[in-house]
Order: structure tokens, then C-alpha cells, then sequence
């Protein structure tokens, strides 16, 4: 189901994948939490599309996209049944067997040899179930997938009608499956908190173990006791995005050992010279950053490999950016580790439910309507615990990477409700980050910012007592000939021509509005965005990631000045 004269084309990663043999995303997919055990069951499955014949399907990729092998929209309310049939290598198998799903898009119920495993609901959650009893010699795995679409669990960009902002629906697995073997005892999983000098380990599953940690210098040797360490770490190294520097370390538990990673650093704002600042590791910082949807033109929500995450982040940096925005999408890890180890600090946002009102949501703020009570909007009780569950669920998968310095709840008011006690909730879950209530408008709430969003006039700084975040603006439109989606529709806030007319405008932007407002306050800033995204041309490269819109000298030359304002 083609809409309009759309296409979906290939990146440089795509590219390569579409005409390789190999297994897809056939990397450890769990960075934090490394163990000698990894059966990968990504690449060729079967699935049946609402009720029809089975078809082949490159998993982890979802239907609607061209490197799923089937590329074509699944209509309203899809069902999907996935099978793989698996064989397990020889002495695979330790103790336990545990199998894992990144994530299904939106709900999922899991077979496994006519065993029901269980299900899981909500598209972005990690979630996984202990098959050892269900094993047999060749293995039946179903996996069932509904996607209602209907606002209640969180969906984020997604649009059965997609067009402009909103973008093509995604149905069933976009994230790897996999299975590892582990011992009765083992790390379930860890819970890491740093400050400048210290780390704290908190691991769920085990009691007593052993910790090695390297420096770069002499190994460090800790104790974990009661599944409890905390670790002091001499002539420690604190990460930026300057100097990511990350101590990787193992945990051995009885028969268990696996391997992770920390950084050394802290978040928390400051009054100087009579403006408040964000601050990181005790010093004033300039967060320089873009909006990154996380689509790609050939997988939608999941890029051909790791590498592509990787190329992104260092095409940004490249530039001078030092954070990206993650728009109301929960990446697999690997996005995050990238981050960590390439240098890129990132605001995090939870990914909204609930209904959307153009004359509430955009128009009205847009022309200056920005301040009302949200205690009384999105009231169904469902939607607002969904929107909970997946916010705690956010927070528990992604705490321990160290590039997320930020979290943003609401955007432009987009499910927005109870602002404030969605701000005490989350202060509670994670109090070592800052909150951004609000990004936008309807800001009337707790919030740790003032955060704003302004397309449509000058960039201008009102005193605030809080730090200012400029969280979206620019969105500026150039449309690359044989590089886009849409050739029939093109979506910005400004459109150029050409991409020199394009780079001038940014340019301009930043020097007449951006630098000044430095100054005056403003502690953060988000251009929209890193790439095209279908309708919307108004990325600094293009959707399928060949061309760079701009001159890298000079957005570098940018960057460094922001970087100088803020000292």
C-alpha cells in the first residue's frame, strides 16, 4: 500500500546488507552486559500478515520497510505471525537458557515447541523469558503481533495517515532475537551509579562476586558483597564528549562472569554571574545538538547495522556537536554505547501516547498560546499508566549509559497531564539527571528547565531563573534530487534551493540569534534535525545518508564559538 509517488532507499549500510549473505545485526546486543553466550536468531523468518500466506521476512527488520524483504504498509490494526525454526550448536546449552526480544512494536505473545511463553506489551521494551524447559532438539518459535495504533500504549511518530511530521507506521519485531545460556546463579542485571571519583555496582541475581576494573594503569580488585559495591577510583578520568572516556570492568559470581562498563561524571546546575547553568563534572557546559528521529530510509525504525548508528554520531561530531536529541524513540543499546564511546551526550526523550489536537498541540502555541493546566487533559486512566509503565520502563533499560544527561517528558504537549507529578515521578526513578517537564510548551509545571521551541520568529531570551534549553528550532528545508522520499511533498519551516542557499541560512541563524542569546542565558540548543525524515527535507544530511548539506569547516567554526561563549 504505496502512498503517493514515495520510496524507500538504500544507504550505504543497506546497500551493503541487501546484497551480502550475512546475518543481520549480528552484533552482541547488550553492551552493558557482555557474557561468552550469544545465538543469534536474526535474519530469515516466516510471517503471515493478517491472516494470508506466509511470506519470508529478514527480521529485525519491520514489513514496512525495503530491507525486510517485503516493503509495503500492513493497514489498519495489522496482526502479524512471525515463526523461526532453530537449531541450538552443540554444548550451547550451561545450565539455563534465556531467550531475548530488543523489542516488538506493539504487542507480543510468544510460543515456543507449543509452550506459551508469555507476552509483552508496548513497542520499545526489551523483555525475555527462560526457555529451558521448552527446548527440544529443533525448536518452533511464534512470536504474535497486534498494533492497534489507537494511542494508548506509546507509539511516538507513527501515523496510520502518515504525511509532514508524522511518519510511516511500524509493525512487529525491529530489534534483534537472540538467546544466551547461563548458569542457575547469574547477573541479572546491573545497576551502575558514578560521581566524579566513585562508581556504585548494584547487581540483581547474585550476592557475592568479584570485580575487576581497568584503568589504563593498574587494575583495580573490589568486592561484591550483598550484590553491593562501591568502588573508589584513584586519578580518576571524568567523561565528555572531549574525552569519552569509559573503565571497563568484569564481574565474576560463582560460575557467572560478564563484562560492563562506567563513566565518571556528574550533572547539576549552578548559578554564575547571575545565570543559571547546566553544569557538567562542576563546570558550565554548552550543550550544541541536533533532533535525531532515529529513521532511516531503508529500515524506518531499525538502520542495516550498528555501523550506521556509529557513522551518524561521528558525521555530528564531524561538525562540532557534542549531544543529540533522541526524539520520543528508545534505541537499541548499541545507539547508546556509540554515545558513550564516541563522545555524544544525549537528551532522552519518553515517548508520548495519547491523542494529538493540531489547534491545541501546534497552532495555538505556535502563535503564542503556551501557558494552560494540564491536570485535566488525556484523563483516561489506561492511557495515562501506559504512559508510566513505558517512562519506568525507559528509565530501567537506559540508566546506566552515561551519555543520557537529559529526559524530556512531554513534547509540544503531545499526551501531556499532570505535569507535575509526572516530574516527581521521575525525579524519584532517576534524581542524577535533569528533567525537562515540558519541552515546548504548556510549561506551567515543575520542571528543571525553561524549554523552548521556536520555528516561526527570532530566537529571543526572556530571564528565566532556571537554565534556558532552546530544545527545537531551524528546521530548515533543502531537498537533494534522487536522495528523498517524497519527490512529490516537501516539508520545513523554511525552504532553499540549493544546498549553498541552505548553508547560508544556518549560518546566518546561528550567528545572528544563537551566539547572542548565549550570553543571555541559554544553556542548550537543538537544530532540527540530523537527516531527512520522508516528507520533511529539513535534515543537515540527506534521508538515506549519502550527502552532507553543509560545509564542515564552517558549522565547525560555529561550534567552536559556542563552545567559547559559554566560558
Amino acid at each position: 500500500m504505496k502512498q503517493d509517488n514515495t520510496r524507500h532507499i538504500l544507504t550505504k549500510e543497506g546497500e551493503w546488507l541487501l546484497y551480502s549473505e550475512e546475518t543481520p545485526w549480528d552484533v552482541y546486543p547488550r553492551p552493558g552486559l557482555c557474557r561468552d553466550s550469544f545465538f543469534n536468531l536474526n535474519g530469515t523468518w516466516e510471517v503471515s500478515i493478517n491472516g494470508g500466506k506466509p511470506d519470508p521476512i529478514t527480521v529485525p527488520f519491520v514489513p514496512e520497510s525495503l530491507l525486510s524483504g517485503i516493503n509495503r504498509r500492513l493497514g489498519k490494526n495489522p496482526s502479524l505471525t512471525y515463526l523461526k525454526t532453530f537449531t541450538l550448536p552443540e554444548n550451547f546449552v550451561k545450565d539455563r537458557v534465556i531467550l531475548h526480544f530488543g523489542a516488538v512494536d506493539q504487542c507480543a505473545r510468544v510460543t515456543l515447541n507449543g509452550w506459551t511463553l508469555g507476552g509483552h506489551r508496548g513497542g520499545y521494551g526489551h523483555f525475555s523469558f527462560d526457555v529451558t524447559d521448552c527446548l527440544e532438539e529443533e525448536n518452533r518459535l511464534t512470536v504474535e503481533v497486534s498494533d492497534r495504533l489507537d494511542g494508548v500504549l506509546p507509539y511516538g511518530k507513527q501515523r496510520e495517515k502518515r504525511g509532514g511530521m508524522w511518519y510511516t507506521p511500524v509493525t512487529g519485531i525491529w530489534q534483534t532475537v537472540w538467546l544466551e545460556s547461563v548458569p542457575r546463579h547469574y547477573v541479572r542485571s546491573l545497576e551502575i551509579t558514578a560521581s566524579l571519583d566513585t562508581v556504585t555496582i548494584r547487581a540483581d541475581g547474585v550476592t557475592d562476586g568479584k570485580l575487576r576494573i581497568e584503568t589504563g594503569r593498574m587494575p583495580i580488585f573490589a568486592d561484591l558483597t550483598d550484590g553491593y559495591a562501591e568502588v573508589k577510583i584513584p586519578e580518576p578520568r571524568n567523561w565528555t564528549p572531549e574525552d569519552p572516556y569509559l573503565y571497563r570492568f568484569t564481574l565474576t559470581a560463582g560460575e557467572d562472569t560478564v563484562q560492563s562498563y562506567f563513566a565518571l561524571r556528574t550533572l547539576e546546575i549552578r548559578e554564575i554571574d547571575g545565570v543559571s547553568r547546566l553544569c557538567l563534572n562542576g563546570k558550565p557546559y554548552f550543550f550544541h545538538g541536533l533532533l535525531d528521529q532515529g529513521y532511516y530510509s531503508d529500515g524506518i525504525y531499525t538502520p542495516a547495522s550498528p555501523d550506521s548508528f556509529a557513522r551518524d554520531i561521528r558525521e555530528m561530531k564531524s561538525l562540532g556537536f557534542n549531544m543529540l536529541r533522541k526524539h520520543i524513540k528508545v534505541e537499541p543499546d548499541w545507539f547508546y554505547y556509540e554515545c558513550d564511546r564516541q563522545g555524544m551526550a544525549v537528551f532522552q526523550d519518553m515517548v508520548n501516547n495519547g491523542g494529538y489536537s493540531f489547534l491545541r498541540d501546534t497552532a495555538l502555541p505556535t502563535i503564542g498560546l503556551k501557558k494552560r493546566s494540564d491536570k485535566s487533559l488525556h484523563r483516561k486512566k489506561e492511557t495515562r499508566q501506559a504512559f508510566y509503565d513505558g517512562m519506568e520502563e525507559t528509565v530501567r533499560q537506559l540508566g546506566n549509559f552515561p551519555c543520557i544527561v537529559y529526559w524530556t517528558i512531554f513534547n509540544e504537549g503531545w499526551g501531556q497531564f499532570d505535569g507535575d507529578g509526572a516530574y516527581d515521578r521521575l525525579k524519584q526513578l532517576d534524581g542524577t539527571r535533569f528533567i525537562d517537564t515540558a519541552s515546548g510548551w504548556f510549561s506551567g509545571v515543575r520542571s528543571d528547565v525553561e524549554s523552548l521551541h521556536v520555528y516561526f520568529k527570532p530566537v529571543k531570551m526572556k530571564k528565566s531563573e532556571k537554565p534556558i534549553v532552546l530544545s527545537e528550532f531551524g528546521g530548515y528545508a533543502c531537498k537533494i534530487e534522487d536522495h528523498v522520499f517524497n519527490p512529490d511533498k516537501t516539508y520545513g519551516y523554511r525552504k532553499y534551493g540549493t544546498p549553498e542557499e541552505f548553508e547560508d541560512a544556518f549560518a546566518e541563524l546561528y550567528e545572528n540569534e544563537i551566539l547572542p542569546a548565549v550570553k543571555q542565558g541559554l544553556c542548550a540548543a537543538v537544530y532540527t534535525q540530523v537527516s531527512d525524515v520522508e516528507d520533511e527535507t529539513n535534515g543537515l544530511l540527506t534521508y538515506d545518508r549519502w550527502v552532507m548539506k553543509v560545509d564542515k569547516e564552517r558549522i565547525r567554526d560555529i561550534s567552536r564559538r559556542l563552545k567559547l561563549r559559554i566560558n
